[in-house]
């Protein structure tokens, strides 16, 4: 069946040898599902979740029963004051910027801490032009990057001091970034020094490809609002679309009557029969996400084995599901994704190619064979093709088949 798969012998050895040094690594993931998995049943017990819940309403979405109970199962497990959990968000980059536009209003300062924004927000923001930018409306933005792989907790205190802040904005993952992704416990360091120099700042937290990862979530670090999206950890690859915002009361009813009207607010947006996928995915998430990790781990152990750099290693301490491996070489990083695609299982047939993807500036490679378009919760690679030519992957709905698809990447790499 490897031979069917078009995976030779040596890779398989190869795979399973890493796969033994990984078994440690694979038994404290596995620890942290369970404690998610517990959170996540808490969750649904507590909220009295019922087969009711399942039904679907049209039009205006007035009094779906189904939406609130999600949106309170949400808000438990992200151990926030309240959450909008909705399909009527995209992705998570429309669901920051609904939040960005909800808290933001002409002459305020927007400040990023880690660095430039993941590169779909370059035309929110306006660090690309843009006539429906923050920028066009008078909203300011500066950054501060990272030193060393953590904050510049000196410049920001500084900053903050010098400056009226409204919005502090932290992206915890990489994006597209050389960087290092961003721990729950630098997080916590960096918003107590900052709620200490001015207690009114709205810290606001990208916590895509990170739920689940470790025991705590931003909004229990001090966080005053969050964002992710549901086709990446906490949608467990069952929801179809949709994403979340989760944070303090009034924070969040800002964003709802941002993303419907004011006036009707979180009250309105109706389910339209999706009520039992999300929450059936918030369900699985736990173990979504414990494979996810275990892929990556994996991935990381068997490229370095390979003498390629990878970033995190195998036994460091895991942030967010993604695994950067290091090719220096656009041929590499184009066969490798190549790989991925031809071990999924959807469009394996599919020849990956460079090409113009919207909202991104350079040219991106993406390998997303999967039920739900786009989902980085299921396997997935992708890169914009650009030095050090570095590929991003993520997800798998079951380790077995995240393993799987890594062999067939490094065959593809390797031999094709």
């Amino acid at each position: 069946m490897y031979q069917d798969l078009g995976i030779s012998e040596k890779v398989v050895q190869l795979v399973e040898e890493a796969e033994q040094e990984c078994k440690e690594e694979f038994q404290k993931l596995e620890k942290n599902g369970y404690y998610h998995s517990l959170k996540v049943l808490s969750s649904f017990h507590k909220n009295e979740i019922t087969e009711s819940h399942f039904n679907a309403t049209t039009g205006y979405g007035y009094n779906d029963l189904g939406r609130d109970g999600i949106e309170a199962v949400f808000r438990d497990v992200l151990g926030a004051e309240k959450a909008l959990v909705r399909s009527q968000f995209i992705s998570g980059s429309h669901a920051l910027n609904v939040c960005f536009f909800a808290l933001l209003r002409p002459g305020d300062l927007l400040l990023s801490i880690s660095g430039k924004p993941y590169d779909t927000l370059d035309e929110v923001i306006g660090i690309v032009e843009n006539a429906s930018s923050l920028r066009s409306f008078g909203v300011e933005y500066d950054q501060i990057d990272l030193i060393h792989d953590d904050f510049d907790y000196e410049r920001i205190e500084k900053y903050l001091k010098d400056h009226k802040v409204k919005v502090i904005e932290i992206q915890r993952s990489k994006g597209y970034s050389t960087r290092k992704s961003i721990s729950i416990e630098k997080l916590e360091k960096v918003i107590s020094l900052i709620k200490k120099v001015d207690s009114n700042v709205i810290v606001m937290v990208d916590n895509c490809y990170c739920e689940m990862v470790g025991l705590k979530e931003p909004t229990e670090v001090g966080a005053d609002i969050m964002v992710g999206s549901l086709i990446k950890n906490l949608g467990g690859g069952i929801a179809p679309n949709g994403a979340y915002i989760a944070g303090r009361s009034d924070l969040i009813d800002l964003c709802a009557e941002r993303l419907t009207l004011p006036g009707e607010g979180a009250d309105v947006g109706p389910s339209l029969g999706i009520n039992k996928q999300l929450l059936q995915g918030i369900f699985m998430a736990p173990s979504v996400v414990t494979s996810a990790l275990k892929t990556a781990v994996l991935t990381s152990r068997v490229l370095e084995k390979l003498g390629y750099d990878v970033e995190p290693s195998y036994q460091e301490e895991r942030v967010d599901i993604v695994q950067n491996i290091i090719f220096r070489d656009p041929d590499k990083l184009i066969r490798f994704t190549r790989g991925i695609q031809q071990g999924s299982p959807i469009d394996s047939n599919a020849i990956v190619e460079a090409w113009d993807m919207p909202g991104y500036q350079d040219q991106v490679v993406m390998a997303s064979g999967s039920f739900t378009q786009g989902s980085s919760i299921e396997l997935s690679c992708d890169g914009p093709v650009r030095e050090p030519y570095i590929a991003y992957m993520q997800g798998a709905l079951t380790y077995d088949y995240g393993k799987l698809g890594l062999m067939k990447a490094v065959d593809t790499l390797l031999f094709k």
